[in-house]
C-alpha cells in the first residue's frame, strides 16, 4: 500500500512544473544484466546487507541480489548526468558518491524488489525538492548547487537540516543541547549519520518507512521535526549517560 501510495503522489508531483524543482533530463536504463562485481567493495558490502535484511522482512526474492545491482548502477549513471566536473584534492569530490545508497536501498525494499518500479519511481523523484534531502547522493557534485559549495564537499544535508536541528535543540530540549555542548559533540553529526543511513540500524523497518513517507507527503522539513522528536525520545537516556 505505502508503495502505490508514494508512488502516485511523486508521480502526479512530477508531472506538475511548479513541483519540479530540478530538471531531470532523458535517461534510458543500463542493460538489465548488471553484476555485483561492477560496483565498488563498500557498494556490494551494502547489497549484502540490504539483501539479508529484504530477505529478514520477508519482502524480497532470492534473485534480489541482481536487481538492486541493476537499480544502484542506474541511479549512479543517471546522476552522473546531473554533475560538474570539480578540480578538487578532497577525497569525498573524487568522482563517485563516497558512501552507499541507502535511500536508494530503502525504495528498493518499499518496492518489493521491483527494480524497473524502483528505477522509475527514483527518475520521478529526483526532480522533487525533497529529493536534494532524503536521497544524499542526488546532490553529489551537483549542477544544481553553486560551484562553491560543491567544492566545499559538505552536503546541504549538514548545512541546513542539521544546522537547523541544532537550532530548534537549544529552544525545545534545552538540557539534551547542554548535554551534547558538554560532551564536545555536536548533535548535528549525529543527525547527519541518521538522515544519510535513512536512520537503518538505529529504527524499526516500519518506523523508517514512516520517515520516507511523512519527509515526501508533508514536505522536507520534517527531517528535521523527526530528528528532534528522536533526541526528545531518547532525552533521559542522554541526561542519564551525561551523568555518569
Amino acid at each position: 500500500v505505502l508503495a502505490e501510495l508514494i508512488e502516485k503522489f511523486v508521480s502526479h508531483l512530477s508531472e506538475s512544473r511548479t513541483d519540479c524543482y530540478f530538471s531531470t533530463g532523458s535517461y534510458k536504463a543500463m542493460d538489465a544484466d548488471v553484476k555485483k562485481e561492477n560496483l565498488s567493495s563498500l557498494q556490494q558490502l551494502g547489497v549484502e546487507m540490504t539483501v539479508r535484511y529484504g530477505k529478514y522482512l520477508n519482502l524480497l526474492e532470492e534473485d534480489a541480489e541482481n536487481g538492486l545491482c541493476f537499480v544502484l548502477m542506474n541511479c549512479e549513471e543517471f546522476l552522473k548526468q546531473q554533475q560538474r566536473t570539480v578540480v578538487s584534492s578532497l577525497c569525498c569530490l573524487q568522482g563517485h558518491y563516497a558512501g552507499y545508497d541507502w535511500f536508494a536501498s530503502s525504495i528498493f525494499l518499499i518496492m518489493s524488489g521491483d527494480r524497473e518500479k524502483t528505477l522509475m519511481f527514483l527518475q520521478q523523484f529526483s526532480c522533487l525538492l525533497v529529493s536534494a534531502f532524503l536521497w544524499l547522493p542526488r546532490l553529489h557534485l551537483s549542477m544544481h548547487l553553486p560551484v562553491n559549495t560543491v567544492e566545499y564537499g559538505i552536503h546541504p544535508v549538514y548545512f541546513c537540516s542539521a544546522h537547523h536541528v541544532e537550532m530548534l535543540l537549544k529552544a525545545e530540549l534545552p538540557l539534551v543541547c547542554s548535554a551534547f555542548h558538554m560532551s564536545g559533540f555536536a548533535p548535528s553529526q549525529i543527525c547527519l549519520q541518521w538522515i544519510t543511513q535513512c536512520f537503518w540500524n538505529y529504527m524499526d523497518w516500519s518506523e523508517i518507512c514512516h520517515y520516507i513517507a511523512i519527509c515526501i507527503f508533508l514536505g522536507p522539513d520534517y527531517q528535521i521535526y523527526m530528528c528532534i522528536s528522536v533526541f526528545r525520545h531518547l532525552q533521559q537516556d542522554i541526561l542519564k549517560h551525561t551523568e555518569a
